[in-house]
């Protein structure tokens, strides 16, 4: 952490990686926060692409007026691999000098972090803040958007056991997380799921047949097993051998894949709040001469931890919970 002290007149903030519910309300607090301070804020359209090609917009309390309740983000985001090149990021912090930027708020997931600490590590007073429905940013119990994820999937979950019940079938549900099982593991605690398939713990399609049977035999009307997209095997691949063994598990198969319904829609309650908590805790931050940190939330309380020790590694299941999904699902 940066502690000398740096005049900040001009602020921005950027959206950064997979959108999430939850960015639009952190852009509403940092802008009145900042203005607050007496800083003039700009936004930064298209994430780091944006940031390299110059697109900055000047932001003021109205041009954040009625989005807390908006998902997506009004300054749009993406990912941009060529952000890892180091020429792209000189580019950056050129742009950022010549429009008179004294500091940057960078919203996202972990390639975000890893632009925000380039960024810091070449001159730039930077916060950052986590935000992805995967969960799998270290540094925080959650990032922004989990929480309204979470329950997309779960009111998705719950018209599928309808039907599952009704036709006495296995349901494959299949939800993001490419790396983290996160989201999957807790759909299925909160969803009340039979199994879970997650990147974290190796499974074989022949695990699956031998849940889903015992299923059936305990007298379940249906299955519901929740696939991170990046489990192995995939979920398409789990619901073809299943398909070969309908006669040893009793059920009909069937895959649903939620896809990036899981992004869209307002932010929930919880995380209009988190939200608006780091936004806010973000230029707080940046008033008393801080920079190069991530702000999470660690049991309960707002903490401020390294980008270097953020980027170093990935947030983990706890054992607890998996534990507490293979006890609940029999």
């Amino acid at each position: 952490m940066d502690s000398s002290p740096k005049i900040i007149r001009n602020v921005a903030v950027i959206t950064s990686g997979g959108d999430s519910p939850g960015f639009n309300p952190c852009i509403r607090a940092v802008v009145r926060m900042a203005l607050h301070e007496g800083w003039s804020v700009y936004g930064v359209q298209r994430g780091f692409e944006g940031l390299t090609n110059g697109e900055l917009i000047a932001l003021n309390s109205r041009s954040v007026s009625g989005i807390i309740s908006q998902g997506g983000t009004i300054l749009g985001s993406g990912r941009w691999e060529s952000f890892k090149e180091a020429q792209n990021q000189r580019r950056a912090l050129r742009t950022l000098n010549e429009r008179g930027i004294d500091a940057l708020v960078v919203i996202g997931g972990d390639g975000s972090m890893c632009g925000a600490l380039a960024l810091h590590q070449g001159g730039m007073c930077v916060i950052g803040v986590p935000g992805t429905i995967e969960n799998d940013v270290f540094g925080t119990d959650l990032a922004l958007g989990v929480d309204t994820a979470l329950n997309t999937a779960l009111e998705a979950m719950d018209r599928i056991k309808d039907t599952a019940s009704a036709q006495q079938q296995v349901f494959l549900v299949e939800l993001m997380g490419e790396r983290s099982g996160y989201l999957t593991l807790m759909a299925g605690i909160a969803g009340g799921a039979e199994m879970v398939c997650i990147p974290e713990v190796p499974c074989s399609p022949e695990d699956v047949v031998r849940e889903t049977a015992d299923a059936y035999i305990r007298g379940k009307k249906h299955c519901i097993i929740t696939v991170a997209e990046g489990a192995r095997p995939h979920a398409a691949e789990i619901a073809h051998y299943l398909q070969e063994n309908q006669e040893r598990t009793g059920f009909g198969v069937r895959l649903s894949i939620l896809g990036h319904i899981m992004r869209g829609g307002s932010p929930s309650a919880y995380d209009r709040y988190l939200g608006t908590l780091y936004g806010a805790e973000a230029i707080r931050l940046l008033s008393e001469g801080s920079s190069g940190v991530m702000i999470g939330l660690q049991d309960n309380q707002l903490i401020a931890t390294p980008l270097t020790e953020v980027t170093s590694r990935q947030a983990q299941i706890e054992e607890q919970y998996l534990s507490l999904a293979r006890i609940l699902a029999k």
